[in-house]
């Protein structure tokens, strides 16, 4: 299962952003683990004290609906049973030492690698942002000089000359 691309990629499908974090809901662990998610949800509230809010948190009403529309799981006028918990990277590091079971080590191991190579690309971006964004300062504060020096060669083009005064004896 090592470094296999279907599972990356399955994984990678599955990490939202929700209040700002990486997440991933407790039905998609489930899936991922091959538990049911009410089975999941019991190892987390038998552990409750191993799930601090920055590593599991329920979404609220309004969150869950905005999320099931957007993926199209529920349809108008239907409703949750349960609100749906999400669990942060280091929530879900902590659910293999609550689930202890091979399959729930391996997905763990797999996730993080997604996470991490998930971080590292943002950061490129970001960092090519970051770089773009000062180019583009640089080259906003060149073009005003450009711009002004183009400015003072089309007064000196649109200025007639005047007619020199002639120096030195000369006969009338």
């Amino acid at each position: 299962m090592e470094n296999h691309p279907v599972i990356k990629h399955t994984i990678q499908n599955k990490i939202l952003i929700i209040r700002g974090q990486e997440v991933m809901l407790d039905r998609d662990l489930a899936e991922l683990y091959g538990v049911e998610t009410g089975n999941l949800n019991k190892a987390v509230k038998r552990n409750i004290g191993k799930f601090p809010e920055e590593f599991c948190f329920q979404l609220t009403k309004e969150e869950a609906i905005s999320l099931s529309f957007q993926s199209g799981s529920l349809k108008k006028g239907e409703h949750f049973k349960y609100l749906p918990y999400a669990f942060t990277e280091h929530g879900i590091l902590m659910l293999s030492s609550v689930l202890r079971n091979d399959r729930a080590d391996r997905i763990n191991i797999e996730i993080i690698r997604v996470i991490v190579n998930l971080r590292r690309y943002l950061s490129t971006h970001k960092e090519l942002a970051e770089k773009l964004t000062r180019i583009e300062s640089k080259v906003g504060v060149h073009n005003e000089v450009i711009k002004d020096i183009l400015d003072q060669i089309h007064r000196m083009i649109d200025t007639p000359a005047k007619p020199a005064k002639r120096i030195g004896f000369y006969k009338e």
